[in-house]
């Protein structure tokens, strides 16, 4: 009986030998699930770097964003020009709003929604008045940046001989109905969608290769479940403007305003305040 104890110790202290060499021990540590500490503190460490990046980089990166979300629009367009007229046609027509998320997060582009958590958390982290300046400084460049970027991609599209006629019938139905409702009814729409962007955030650092299909499910969702995004929706809001079926002030009164703070709501106050509390304990001991 000694002598079967004192072989399983043996092989476990074999096995604890096996992983301390450096390559083995990076093989596990991709293996392993990242704890809510580690993703907290690679958000943490990326959030300081684009609080710290020159402003003309923030400007032409939200700019790039703007322009570049508008292909949501586009793609969902298409799909419903081409679909039947179903109840089910929606789920297949909200595949395409992911299209212009997925370049845009992979392109690394400065998205507004996505600053909500991710420069956040270092002024949660750091609570000093310098590093809350530097995140209104950051939020208020970047959501310019991208409401420029999606003013003149809108404008664009409605360009004659820019898209065939059907192809622009779809993209001002797709517009009408996400720009429609109250401004109760977009600030409330909004949290969600908000909450949906904090939350690719946060799960992307421990996705280990399915970056792509988390944001694929999670902006489908988005779409499909009629949220409101305060970027992709000013290219649909733009549309409107520039085709002459709404005037820009209730553009920016009814839609725009309050689809931004529930975006900011679910993003910030809901969505990071969790990831926070689930970390303050461990990062406070540190």
């Amino acid at each position: 009986m000694k002598n079967s104890s004192s072989s399983a110790r043996t092989e476990n202290d074999d096995q604890s030998e096996a992983i301390q060499e450096p390559a083995e021990e990076k093989s596990v540590f991709r293996a392993s699930r990242l704890s809510a500490r580690l993703i907290y503190e690679v958000i943490r460490r990326d959030g300081d770097e684009e609080l710290s990046r020159p402003v003309v980089s923030l400007i032409w990166s939200g700019v790039a964003a703007g322009v570049l979300i508008s292909l949501s629009v586009i793609a969902q367009a298409v799909l419903r020009d081409h679909l039947p007229r179903s109840d089910w046609a929606v789920l297949v027509e909200s595949m395409g709003y992911s299209v212009g998320f997925l370049v845009v997060i992979f392109g690394r582009m400065q998205l507004f929604t996505e600053n909500t958590i991710t420069t956040v958390l270092p002024v949660i982290a750091d609570r000093s008045p310098a590093c809350f300046v530097k995140l209104l400084r950051l939020w208020v460049v970047v959501l310019c940046a991208n409401v420029i970027g999606t003013t003149v991609a809108s404008g664009f599209l409605v360009l004659p001989h820019v898209v065939p006629p059907g192809l622009l019938d779809s993209l001002l139905a797709v517009a009408r109905h996400a720009t429609e409702g109250s401004v109760s009814e977009n600030f409330f729409r909004a949290m969600p969608a908000g909450l949906i962007i904090a939350a690719v955030v946060w799960i992307m650092p421990g996705a280990q290769g399915n970056s792509f299909f988390i944001i694929l499910v999670m902006t489908w969702l988005l779409s499909a479940a009629g949220f409101a995004h305060v970027i992709a929706g000013s290219v649909e809001a733009g549309l409107l403007v520039w085709h002459g079926e709404l005037p820009a002030g209730e553009a920016i009164t009814r839609f725009f305003f309050p689809v931004l703070a529930g975006n900011v709501v679910g993003g910030t106050a809901v969505f990071t305040l969790v990831t926070w509390g689930q970390v303050k304990n461990e990062v406070a001991s540190d």
